[in-house]
């Protein structure tokens, strides 16, 4: 869970799924709860004013605090902990583990 907000690029969500998938090997299953869906551009270096926006360099989620970004099931919980705080070094954000509680 993101305990701050930020632009998460469509990168750093891959980087954190490649990181947790080789990790877990076969078993499990990651679900990754982001999708970058807003357009980040820019104009290239050195480029004079004008002459409209600049083409999109890359791709962003929006989070907001308290998002989740990815889920593990199917492992247990010691290796769940381990994927998950692989990906949170990857995440230029704070994050944090939680538990999902069955029975509510």
């Amino acid at each position: 869970m993101a305990l701050e907000d930020c632009w998460l690029a469509a990168r750093q969500i891959e980087a954190g799924r490649v990181a947790a998938s080789h990790h877990m090997g076969k078993e499990g299953k990651l679900y990754i709860r982001v999708f970058p869906h807003k357009p980040i551009s820019a104009k290239p270096a050195e480029t004079r004013m004008g002459k409209g926006k600049g083409e999109p360099e890359y791709y962003a989620a929006v989070i907001k605090p308290g998002a989740v970004l990815y889920e593990v099931g199917g492992v247990n919980e010691a290796l769940a902990r381990e994927a998950l705080n692989l990906i949170a070094h990857k995440m230029p954000i704070r994050c944090k583990m939680v538990l999902r509680r069955h029975g509510l």
